[in-house]
């Protein structure tokens, strides 16, 4: 059993991913960037949605959307570090973020049951071990590219996120998600070839 004061130590932890914007966003200049804990939650409700069959294996959503809320736990100690940050390699990330979480669940949690299952749903996502942590892999990148997207609209920039699309291409593995992945490309081209329209018929009139 957790006591009250290790019990809100975790919901402080917790609360810094609100406070700290997705590193992507801010290094592409992206407006009012949304925060980890703004992924996570998009992400769990995603989960919460899909089908009881992925790739005709039974899928669990309940244990879907309680990996989401936890797949970027580690990241309220150790931040967000992107893929491209040379500052760390891929082995050093991953050490940081497993030190991370057995701080939070043994520490914290005081290896609590609470913390254990926080700990072993954590691990099940980094290993992709199960159909749930796969369809939720998925999930977590579907998520960075269609906010991509929205970022694309809101800020007036179309095609212009392109990098973060690059870095999916061909890594979607579900029969949920690749569909998904498929249609909101059909319609980002479509807005950007809308836009470019809109666009150069404004310039005709105003010559």
């Amino acid at each position: 059993m957790v006591d009250a004061a290790h019990a809100l130590e975790f919901m402080l932890l917790c609360g810094r991913l609100k406070a700290t914007p997705r590193t992507g966003w801010v290094n592409h200049g992206v407006r009012h960037p949304e925060s980890i804990a703004d992924h996570m939650h998009r992400m769990s409700l995603m989960a919460m949605i899909v089908p009881d069959q992925i790739d005709g294996q039974r899928c669990d959503r309940t244990r879907c959307a309680k990996i989401a809320m936890v797949h970027d736990l580690a990241e309220s100690i150790v931040g967000d570090i992107t893929p491209g940050d040379v500052r760390v390699t891929k082995q050093e990330k991953e050490k940081l973020e497993r030190d991370a979480m057995t701080r939070i669940c043994n520490e914290t949690l005081q290896g609590s049951a609470q913390g254990q299952e926080l700990l072993a749903l954590w691990e099940e996502y980094e290993a992709a071990s199960t159909v749930e942590a796969r369809v939720v892999k998925d999930l977590d990148k579907f998520d960075m590219i269609l906010q991509a997207w929205e970022y694309e609209q809101s800020d007036a920039r179309p095609l212009e996120l392109q990098p973060f699309f690059d870095s999916t291409k061909g890594r979607f593995t579900t029969d949920f998600v690749k569909p998904l992945v498929d249609m909101l490309n059909q319609k980002r081209q479509q807005s950007a070839a809308a836009t470019a329209t809109s666009s150069a018929g404004s310039a005709e009139r105003q010559t």
